[in-house]
């Protein structure tokens, strides 16, 4: 996922033609938000936090609803991206000042199926009108959001679940691979693949490291 704020800034200074420096606040954001992501993935929740607190702390210097509420949405991605709730207690009391983009991925977030799509970043419109091109999506946090989303929707094929294990755990992030390894293991067992569940429970195990 391409972080929010850097993305932001760079676009709103590309029509310049001597650009100012970004603002020390921004980078110490976004650098924050993006460490933070980092490690609530790997399963690192005390360093998450400080980053987190961190973000939050710098952006709250600008009184910007609309930037306070990607913080908190970035966040909640990742802990969506990891099959968690999408529920994101820190925009509800910035809802109402944000922007009509950033409220409408908080509904996306949150399951709201009716959501305006073409409010969404292009990546999320894109797999969620058509779930065969989740693989489209090279960056691995969005992709693994959007198949997050679409398998709580129940549009997520048994190829898709693949692609998200796997893009976790290219990734090393340790959180969301245990999560949707646990997806694939409740598909396999429903089907009865007694191989394939055995297969799943190895690597569960080396990843809890007991098993070589």
């Amino acid at each position: 996922m391409k972080r929010l704020l850097a993305a932001l800034a760079i676009a709103g200074l590309s029509g310049c033609a001597e650009r100012p420096a970004v603002p020390d606040w921004l980078l110490t954001a976004d650098a924050a938000i993006g460490n933070h992501v980092r490690y609530h993935l790997e399963g690192r929740d005390r360093l998450a936090a400080g980053q987190l607190a961190i973000a939050r702390s710098e952006v709250a210097r600008t009184g910007d609803a609309t930037q306070m509420a990607r913080i908190e949405l970035h966040a909640c991605a990742a802990r969506v991206a990891s099959l968690e709730s999408g529920d994101c207690p820190g925009f509800l009391p910035l809802a109402a000042d944000a922007a009509a983009a950033e409220n409408a991925y908080a509904a996306y977030l949150a399951g709201n199926v009716t959501v305006d799509v073409d409010l969404l970043p292009k990546m999320q419109q894109l797999a969620w009108r058509d779930p065969a091109r989740l693989e489209a999506i090279a960056d691995p946090l969005s992709r693994l959001l959007a198949a997050a989303l679409l398998w709580r929707d129940g549009r997520l094929s048994p190829a898709g679940i693949a692609l998200a294990i796997e893009s976790a755990a290219g990734q090393g992030w340790r959180r969301p691979l245990l999560a949707w390894l646990l997806v694939e293991r409740q598909r396999l067992e429903k089907i009865g693949d007694s191989a394939g569940l055995s297969t799943v429970d190895r690597r569960l195990r080396r990843i809890s490291g007991e098993q070589p």
